[in-house]
């Protein structure tokens, strides 16, 4: 028999742990479930699984990331939505279609992702900052439908705070909600006025980005959004932001050259338990935008998952955190001007290339 190598082995093992806490989770659901009982399933030992996963919630999380993306992988209808109204709509019967096929035994396996992000303020923020970066890129897309000139990020944020209501409701309450109504009220949010503006960040207090002229070499990277490798080689700017500076994204956005790519790659000093939420986010968004926007929408970001640090090494930033922010600007493959700290993004993104 040909012998595993130590890479393999903790491969196998660490699949063999997320196939019996899967198990587990959803005959016990989480707060029930017990770690002895996910590593008899596995037939591994109770330190085995601990030297995969640093607990049993970060073990939970990496289960519904692992379902999600799964999900995300599966191939969907091209969406032909015209509006905004028509891409919100599409959306949204993405999200409440999906809500029983996330059901093992006779409870949803996701049903206590909420409690547990509601119990500690060091999960609570994260995920404020990962519905945040959510939104943009929903806005963003419904932005490419409706044309230049309306922000359409609140309304993003109001579709998906109706989308995560929905689906509590689905645990809590099952039936209590008409789908259909769901739907039509995602909708209808498009053609409201929530006086969204955009205003390019006024920050005196934080210095331009720096010129630079370094050699870019990105290591290979897959985008969380579209599933397909990231393109880091091409011109545009590059972002690397802890789990508590995602609102940043946007300034990215919204300050960088019209034909100028944008990446980010999402850090944390968590990768453990953290790292497997932000998967968990953008999974989940990844699997409704693309029933929702059609390839002309598709904002020009990428998300990266970068918890090896990899692209931020890349990048300059030898130590991360949830609170980094830094950001380079790439030309012709080459780093041309940096940017550290609170408005970054922003620097690096309006520097004059």
């Amino acid at each position: 028999m040909e012998r595993l190598t130590r890479a393999e082995l903790q491969a196998r093992n660490r699949a063999r742990v997320l196939a019996a806490a899967r198990e587990e989770f959803a005959d016990r659901g989480f707060r029930d479930a017990k770690v002895d009982a996910i590593a008899d399933r596995a037939g591994l030992t109770r330190g085995a699984v601990y030297s995969n996963f640093p607990g049993k919630r970060a073990l939970y999380f990496s289960v519904l990331a692992d379902l999600a993306e799964r999900e995300a992988a599966v191939d969907g209808a091209a969406s032909g939505a015209g509006t905004a109204r028509e891409a919100l709509a599409a959306f949204a019967r993405a999200w409440i279609a999906r809500l029983p096929l996330a059901t093992d035994g006779p409870a949803r396996l996701g049903m206590d992702l909420m409690p547990e992000v509601l119990a500690d303020q060091r999960v609570r923020r994260p995920f404020a900052q990962l519905m945040k970066l959510n939104a943009i890129v929903l806005g963003l897309g419904l932005e490419g439908l409706d044309g230049p000139g309306r922000r359409l990020v609140r309304v993003a944020e109001t579709a998906l705070t109706t989308l995560y209501g929905a689906s509590q409701m689905a645990d809590a309450a099952p039936g209590f909600a008409e789908p259909f109504d769901v739907v039509a009220a995602c909708a209808a949010l498009a053609d409201l006025d929530l006086g969204d503006r955009w205003d390019a960040p006024h920050l005196p207090f934080v210095p331009r980005a720096r010129p630079d002229d370094g050699p870019w070499s990105p290591p290979p990277a897959v985008d969380a959004l579209g599933g397909e490798p990231a393109p880091l080689a091409r011109d545009g700017v590059v972002a690397v932001l802890g789990l508590h500076r995602l609102g940043a994204v946007e300034e990215a956005v919204r300050a960088a050259p019209p034909a100028g790519e944008v990446t980010v790659a999402l850090v944390t000093g968590d990768p453990g338990e953290l790292g497997p939420l932000a998967r968990l986010a953008l999974a989940e968004l990844r699997s409704c935008l693309r029933r929702a926007l059609p390839a002309r929408a598709w904002p020009r970001l990428r998300v990266v998952h970068d918890e090896e640090g990899a692209v931020a090494a890349a990048a300059g930033v030898t130590a991360v955190s949830d609170g980094t922010e830094a950001a380079v600007r790439v030309r012709s493959g080459r780093v041309v001007a940096r940017a550290d700290g609170y408005g970054a993004c922003h620097a690096a993104a309006s520097a004059e290339s």
